[in-house]
């Protein structure tokens, strides 16, 4: 009996509140390469849902970067634009740093990874990201 218990705490508590939102919503180890092949980095980023959208904040190397996110889901073959939901599998950002702004757009891969690529304002390279769950 105080198996079963613990196996119902546990599901309540790890699996159940993580299931809710099957979305972006996490935080990410990320890689990157910057645009022009011109470097790799690697950090954190967490997503969080925010009524309609999502907030995006990244780490990299000491420097936060801070987004708005706008999801889409695939129904029935079609990518949906509209409100965040727990059915998004693509996800667009604009972001800010200091006087840095850019774009992202990232699509979720099998394995629960993200994968994207992104370009500063103005740029005309681009670079990639893989966010892979922490």
């Amino acid at each position: 009996m105080k198996r079963i218990l613990l196996a119902a705490a546990l599901l309540f508590t790890f699996i159940l509140p993580n299931a809710a939102f099957a979305g972006p919503e996490g935080v990410y180890h990320v890689e990157g390469t910057n645009p022009g092949n011109k470097g790799s980095y690697s950090g954190t980023v967490a997503v969080e849902r925010n009524g309609d959208t999502y907030t995006v904040a990244w780490d990299i190397g000491g420097t936060e970067y801070i987004g708005t996110g706008l999801g889409a889901a695939n129904v029935k073959g079609t990518f949906t634009m509209g409100p965040a939901n727990d059915d998004d599998i693509a996800l667009a950002v604009s972001y800010i740093s200091g006087e840095s702004f850019g774009q992202t757009f990232y699509i979720k891969q099998e394995d629960g990874s993200w994968k994207g690529i992104w370009a500063y304002g103005g740029a005309k390279t681009i670079g990639s990201e893989t966010w892979t769950p922490q």
